[in-house]
């Protein structure tokens, strides 16, 4: 029997759907608010969490994503070179105003705004990744050529 998803997992359910792949959020008893948490919860490896970070152009003040493996930190210097301005960190409000959901649970689709999206090309070397889904505790599998297709990701490396 499946349990009722949460209104933000709804939500990203949802967007899931529109798409025509078998893409299922699962809602865990344990948090997956950071990568180390999903990955404990899911029982796979850290780097095979695909955790959507926010970031905000210093010139332009729009939302930058970028949906990286879980243990890799973002050499924002790079991102700067790929995007052409310098990148600040999002605070709680900014990402909620333009994603319409939470940190700890943003999922890499399904955004109140469009979003510029970048996504590690480390994550490629994987049969599946996990991404959160709305809340700290949805998280949906899915493989990476469809998260590049569903989110219009460019691909880049982020280190």
């Amino acid at each position: 029997m499946l349990s009722k998803l949460s209104k933000s997992a709804e939500k990203v359910q949802a967007v899931l759907n529109e798409f025509g792949y078998e893409l299922n959020v699962v809602e865990l008893p344990d948090s997956t608010r950071t990568a180390q948490e999903a990955a404990d919860a899911i029982g796979c490896t850290v780097s095979q969490i695909a955790k959507s970070l926010i970031f905000k152009g210093k010139v332009s003040q729009k939302p930058i994503l970028i949906i990286a493996s879980g243990t890799n930190r973002i050499n924002e210097k790079a991102i700067k070179e790929i995007t052409g301005e310098k990148l600040e960190k999002a605070d709680a409000d900014f990402v909620l105003e333009h994603t319409g959901f939470a940190i700890g649970g943003i999922p890499p689709l399904g955004h109140k705004n469009t979003i510029a999206t970048f996504i590690d090309e480390d994550l490629l070397q994987y049969e599946e990744i996990w991404a959160a889904a709305g809340t700290p505790h949805a998280v949906f599998r899915l493989t990476p050529k469809i998260l590049s297709e569903i989110t219009k990701g460019n691909i880049i490396n982020v280190k």
